[in-house]
């Protein structure tokens, strides 16, 4: 993407949050992300988002998530539009990431600043100084998760800030849903940033979702949100109870963990998570598997298990 105008044309619709495979050592597996984007892009997602909190950005240097930026760019192409997370708890690093997002043509996606006593002001400055930074813009990212949650007057300050392409809403309280969709829509694109509960944000107005879970069920999330899209509440629903075990597995076990498991038990590229986090024990392991063969039994998910 060449400009901060095209890349609101382009955001929409549904965004694959592609999981960061490592080897056993720890290494990036960059063909085995590669194969990931090239899944997900053939299947008709309309997106992808690289190195997010899933992605496990936390545990990689500056460097690495250049590299990744890099290497999931020269896969992707223009074919879809791209979301790289340039968030960091440095503000040097987020200026650093930012500007090489927007310079490979990817949209930038910037998160609050890690830091405890923050004030709106200092969170609108933050923002107003990375928006500048890439030409394609930034995605501000109101991440509850990792202990800042943006209330819905500072979004609205936000969504002024000039190159604040759009937001990815993760505080998915009825009320802060219900005010953005109509306060914001239309200014800015809006995303969900949980597959967990994506009908009721699409429903009142939002212009997508983001979805982790995808890496493992790509199918079954997409035919879901593209029931939603035509106007199918009724399939879409039942598409989306067909995968709840799944969800309340991930609840319990933790992403991206969960996630890489249930990719290789499809013949994926999951991989391995890195330190803090830690693979599923081999009882979690066998829960998922359970799981994961009950959803191949049922003829509306599509799912297929290796071997």
């Amino acid at each position: 993407m060449k400009d901060v105008n095209e890349c609101r044309a382009r955001l929409a619709g549904i965004f694959n949050i592609t999981v960061t495979p490592f080897d056993a050592s720890g290494a990036l597996d960059r063909a085995g992300l590669a194969r990931s984007i090239e899944r997900v892009i053939g299947l008709g997602y309309d997106g992808i988002l690289i190195g997010g909190t899933y992605g496990e950005f936390p545990a990689m240097s500056p460097a690495e998530r250049a590299e990744l930026f890099r290497v999931a760019m020269e896969v992707a192409g223009d074919r879809v539009p791209v979301m790289l997370c340039s968030a960091a708890s440095d503000a040097r690093t987020a200026r650093e990431l930012t500007v090489l997002a927007g310079e490979l043509g990817g949209l930038p996606m910037v998160t609050p600043p890690f830091v405890s006593e923050v004030t709106d002001g200092q969170i609108a400055a933050f923002f107003e100084e990375m928006a500048p930074l890439s030409r394609t813009g930034i995605l501000i990212y109101n991440a509850p998760g990792i202990g800042i949650t943006l209330a819905p007057d500072l979004i609205e300050r936000l969504a002024d800030i000039p190159g604040v392409a759009g937001i990815k809403q993760g505080d998915l309280s009825v009320t802060a849903i219900d005010r953005i969709a109509n306060r914001l829509g239309g200014r800015i694109k809006l995303f969900c940033a949980s597959d967990l509960a994506f009908l009721g944000p699409m429903m009142a107005g939002f212009d997508g979702i983001s979805s982790t879970n995808s890496c493992a069920l790509p199918e079954l999330i997409l035919a879901t949100y593209r029931a939603l899209e035509t106007g199918d509440a009724a399939t879409a629903r039942e598409m989306h109870k067909a995968w709840y075990a799944f969800r309340a597995l991930a609840r319990r076990h933790g992403q991206p963990q969960m996630v890489k498991a249930a990719m290789n038990l499809r013949g994926f590229d999951g991989g391995h998570v890195r330190a803090p986090l830690r693979d599923l024990d081999a009882e979690a392991f066998s829960e998922v598997t359970a799981m994961m063969q009950a959803l191949a039994a049922d003829p509306r998910t599509k799912v297929t298990l290796k071997g």
